[in-house]
Protein backbone atom coordinates (compact mmCIF):
# COMPACT_ATOMS: atom_id res chain seq x y z
CA UNK A 1 0.00 0.00 0.00
CA UNK A 2 1.54 3.67 -0.69
CA UNK A 3 1.92 5.97 1.69
CA UNK A 4 -0.35 8.75 0.34
CA UNK A 5 -2.80 5.67 0.93
CA UNK A 6 -2.67 4.55 4.33
CA UNK A 7 -2.48 8.19 4.94
CA UNK A 8 -6.39 8.54 3.28
CA UNK A 9 -7.36 5.02 5.09
CA UNK A 10 -6.45 6.64 8.78
CA UNK A 11 -8.15 9.85 8.50
CA UNK A 12 -11.17 8.18 7.19
CA UNK A 13 -11.31 5.85 9.98
CA UNK A 14 -10.63 9.30 12.71
CA UNK A 15 -13.38 10.33 11.02
CA UNK A 16 -15.53 7.26 11.32
CA UNK A 17 -14.55 7.08 15.09
CA UNK A 18 -15.78 11.12 15.41
CA UNK A 19 -19.22 10.54 14.14
CA UNK A 20 -19.84 6.90 16.25
CA UNK A 21 -18.32 9.03 19.58
CA UNK A 22 -20.97 12.04 18.88
CA UNK A 23 -23.75 9.47 17.99
CA UNK A 24 -23.29 8.06 21.51
CA UNK A 25 -24.10 11.29 23.08
CA UNK A 26 -27.21 12.36 21.61
CA UNK A 27 -28.33 8.74 22.29
CA UNK A 28 -29.32 6.20 24.99
CA UNK A 29 -30.13 6.81 28.72
CA UNK A 30 -27.23 8.79 29.28
CA UNK A 31 -27.53 11.36 26.50
CA UNK A 32 -25.76 14.37 27.15
CA UNK A 33 -29.42 16.33 25.98
CA UNK A 34 -31.21 14.34 28.94
CA UNK A 35 -28.82 16.08 31.76
CA UNK A 36 -30.22 19.38 31.23
CA UNK A 37 -31.74 21.05 34.70
CA UNK A 38 -34.00 23.63 35.24
CA UNK A 39 -32.15 26.58 36.75
CA UNK A 40 -34.02 26.46 39.86
CA UNK A 41 -34.27 23.58 42.74
CA UNK A 42 -34.95 20.41 41.42
CA UNK A 43 -34.94 16.75 42.35
CA UNK A 44 -36.84 12.89 42.19
CA UNK A 45 -37.44 10.37 44.94
CA UNK A 46 -39.27 7.68 44.08
CA UNK A 47 -42.58 8.71 41.95
CA UNK A 48 -42.42 12.53 43.06
CA UNK A 49 -40.19 14.86 41.16
CA UNK A 50 -39.89 18.37 42.59
CA UNK A 51 -38.90 21.18 40.05
CA UNK A 52 -38.55 25.09 40.24
CA UNK A 53 -38.37 25.06 44.13
CA UNK A 54 -37.91 28.76 45.43
CA UNK A 55 -38.53 30.55 48.82
CA UNK A 56 -40.30 34.07 47.05
CA UNK A 57 -40.15 37.22 49.85
CA UNK A 58 -42.16 40.50 49.23
CA UNK A 59 -40.51 42.29 46.47
CA UNK A 60 -39.61 45.48 47.72
CA UNK A 61 -36.61 45.70 49.91
CA UNK A 62 -36.65 45.76 53.18
CA UNK A 63 -40.67 45.39 53.24
CA UNK A 64 -41.74 42.96 55.66
CA UNK A 65 -44.27 40.49 55.54
CA UNK A 66 -44.94 36.78 54.97
CA UNK A 67 -42.63 34.95 52.33
CA UNK A 68 -43.64 31.80 50.42
CA UNK A 69 -42.79 28.71 49.27
CA UNK A 70 -43.31 27.54 45.32
CA UNK A 71 -42.21 24.88 43.19
CA UNK A 72 -44.47 21.97 40.71
CA UNK A 73 -44.70 18.71 42.18
CA UNK A 74 -45.28 16.18 39.62
CA UNK A 75 -46.61 12.42 40.57
CA UNK A 76 -45.35 9.38 38.01
CA UNK A 77 -47.30 7.05 40.42
CA UNK A 78 -50.43 4.93 40.27
CA UNK A 79 -51.81 6.94 43.61
CA UNK A 80 -52.75 10.03 44.65
CA UNK A 81 -50.30 11.54 47.37
CA UNK A 82 -51.02 14.24 50.12
CA UNK A 83 -48.34 16.69 50.44
CA UNK A 84 -48.92 16.97 54.21
CA UNK A 85 -46.34 19.73 55.00
CA UNK A 86 -43.46 21.89 54.07
CA UNK A 87 -40.59 22.50 56.19
CA UNK A 88 -37.41 24.72 56.57
CA UNK A 89 -35.06 22.83 58.67
CA UNK A 90 -33.38 25.08 61.39
CA UNK A 91 -35.20 27.92 60.98
CA UNK A 92 -37.38 29.51 63.33
CA UNK A 93 -40.11 29.85 60.76
CA UNK A 94 -43.33 27.95 60.47
CA UNK A 95 -44.83 27.22 57.01
CA UNK A 96 -48.32 27.27 56.68
CA UNK A 97 -49.77 25.16 54.11
CA UNK A 98 -53.37 25.55 52.37
CA UNK A 99 -55.43 24.46 49.39
CA UNK A 100 -56.68 26.14 46.73
CA UNK A 101 -60.16 26.73 48.34
CA UNK A 102 -61.89 26.15 51.27
CA UNK A 103 -60.11 23.07 53.96
CA UNK A 104 -58.70 19.87 53.45
CA UNK A 105 -55.70 17.78 51.93
CA UNK A 106 -53.49 19.25 49.52
CA UNK A 107 -53.39 16.18 46.94
CA UNK A 108 -50.38 15.93 44.34
CA UNK A 109 -52.89 13.75 41.60
CA UNK A 110 -51.72 10.34 40.78
CA UNK A 111 -49.83 10.81 36.69
CA UNK A 112 -50.85 14.29 37.41
CA UNK A 113 -48.65 18.13 38.97
CA UNK A 114 -49.28 20.32 41.40
CA UNK A 115 -48.28 23.69 41.19
CA UNK A 116 -47.65 25.48 44.56
CA UNK A 117 -47.78 28.63 45.03
CA UNK A 118 -49.52 31.52 42.48
CA UNK A 119 -53.27 32.56 42.47
CA UNK A 120 -56.11 29.84 42.94
CA UNK A 121 -53.66 27.34 43.92
CA UNK A 122 -52.58 25.52 47.11
CA UNK A 123 -50.07 28.04 49.24
CA UNK A 124 -46.98 27.21 51.14
CA UNK A 125 -46.79 30.75 53.39
CA UNK A 126 -43.78 31.27 55.72
CA UNK A 127 -46.03 33.86 57.99
CA UNK A 128 -42.59 35.14 59.69
CA UNK A 129 -39.86 34.81 57.74
CA UNK A 130 -37.33 37.16 59.74
CA UNK A 131 -33.82 35.36 58.39
CA UNK A 132 -35.30 32.02 57.17
CA UNK A 133 -35.80 34.03 53.64
CA UNK A 134 -33.01 36.79 52.96
CA UNK A 135 -33.03 37.74 48.85
CA UNK A 136 -29.83 36.18 47.51
CA UNK A 137 -29.65 32.85 49.66
CA UNK A 138 -30.06 29.20 49.42
CA UNK A 139 -32.53 27.50 52.10
CA UNK A 140 -33.33 24.24 52.11
CA UNK A 141 -36.90 23.08 52.30
CA UNK A 142 -38.39 19.75 52.78
CA UNK A 143 -41.84 18.61 51.29
CA UNK A 144 -43.88 16.41 53.46
CA UNK A 145 -45.51 13.35 51.20
CA UNK A 146 -47.85 10.57 52.60
CA UNK A 147 -46.00 7.88 50.27
CA UNK A 148 -42.95 9.16 49.33
CA UNK A 149 -41.69 11.03 52.77
CA UNK A 150 -39.70 13.45 52.71
CA UNK A 151 -38.54 15.02 50.20
CA UNK A 152 -35.06 17.55 50.59
CA UNK A 153 -33.89 20.00 48.48
CA UNK A 154 -31.72 23.40 48.19
CA UNK A 155 -34.20 26.28 46.94
CA UNK A 156 -33.04 29.66 46.29
CA UNK A 157 -34.70 32.86 48.00
CA UNK A 158 -35.74 35.69 45.93
CA UNK A 159 -37.96 39.13 45.38
CA UNK A 160 -41.52 38.25 44.02
CA UNK A 161 -40.86 40.44 41.25
CA UNK A 162 -40.37 39.65 37.61
CA UNK A 163 -41.17 36.21 36.74
CA UNK A 164 -41.26 35.50 40.29
CA UNK A 165 -44.29 38.38 41.10
CA UNK A 166 -47.41 36.08 39.94
CA UNK A 167 -46.24 33.54 42.69
CA UNK A 168 -44.77 35.85 45.17
CA UNK A 169 -46.91 36.89 48.73
CA UNK A 170 -50.19 38.50 49.09
CA UNK A 171 -50.94 41.45 51.30
CA UNK A 172 -47.62 43.72 51.14
CA UNK A 173 -48.32 47.03 52.67
CA UNK A 174 -49.47 49.84 50.33
CA UNK A 175 -49.38 53.25 50.15
CA UNK A 176 -52.40 55.79 52.02
CA UNK A 177 -54.36 57.12 48.99
CA UNK A 178 -54.71 60.50 50.42
CA UNK A 179 -54.64 62.53 53.57
CA UNK A 180 -58.31 61.97 54.10
CA UNK A 181 -57.79 58.36 54.02
CA UNK A 182 -55.24 58.34 56.24
CA UNK A 183 -57.93 59.63 59.06
CA UNK A 184 -56.38 62.97 59.68
CA UNK A 185 -58.88 65.97 59.94
CA UNK A 186 -59.55 67.76 57.00
CA UNK A 187 -58.36 71.99 56.50
CA UNK A 188 -60.56 74.25 58.79
CA UNK A 189 -62.22 76.52 56.10
CA UNK A 190 -60.77 79.95 55.46
CA UNK A 191 -61.89 83.35 57.74
CA UNK A 192 -63.09 84.80 54.98
CA UNK A 193 -65.66 82.02 54.21
CA UNK A 194 -66.48 81.99 57.84
CA UNK A 195 -67.19 86.00 57.46
CA UNK A 196 -69.04 85.90 54.45
CA UNK A 197 -72.94 86.62 55.49
CA UNK A 198 -73.83 90.01 56.33
CA UNK A 199 -74.36 91.58 59.75
CA UNK A 200 -78.35 91.49 59.48
CA UNK A 201 -77.84 88.07 58.83
CA UNK A 202 -75.48 87.15 61.48
CA UNK A 203 -77.74 89.04 64.10
CA UNK A 204 -80.82 86.70 62.73
CA UNK A 205 -78.83 83.40 62.65
CA UNK A 206 -77.78 84.01 66.65
CA UNK A 207 -81.50 85.47 67.57
CA UNK A 208 -79.76 89.36 68.07
CA UNK A 209 -80.77 92.50 66.53
CA UNK A 210 -78.61 94.10 64.08
CA UNK A 211 -76.79 97.35 65.17
CA UNK A 212 -78.78 99.09 62.75
CA UNK A 213 -82.03 98.19 63.96
CA UNK A 214 -81.52 98.93 67.47
CA UNK A 215 -80.68 103.12 66.25
CA UNK A 216 -83.43 103.12 64.38
CA UNK A 217 -85.55 101.83 67.30
CA UNK A 218 -84.07 104.27 69.43
CA UNK A 219 -84.91 107.26 67.68
CA UNK A 220 -88.34 106.62 67.11
CA UNK A 221 -88.96 106.75 71.20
Amino acid sequence: MSRSLRRGTIAATAIVISIASLSACGAGNDAQTLQIRPDNAATTVGHIKIQNATVITQGQPGTEGPAVVSARLFNDGAKDQTLEGVELPGADAPVKLSPAQGSGPVTVPAHGSLMLGGENNPSAVIENPNEAAVNGDVREVVFKLSETGDVKLQAFVVPASGYYQDFGPTGAPSAPASGAASGKPSAPASAGTEGTGTAGTTGGTTGKPSAAASASHSAGH
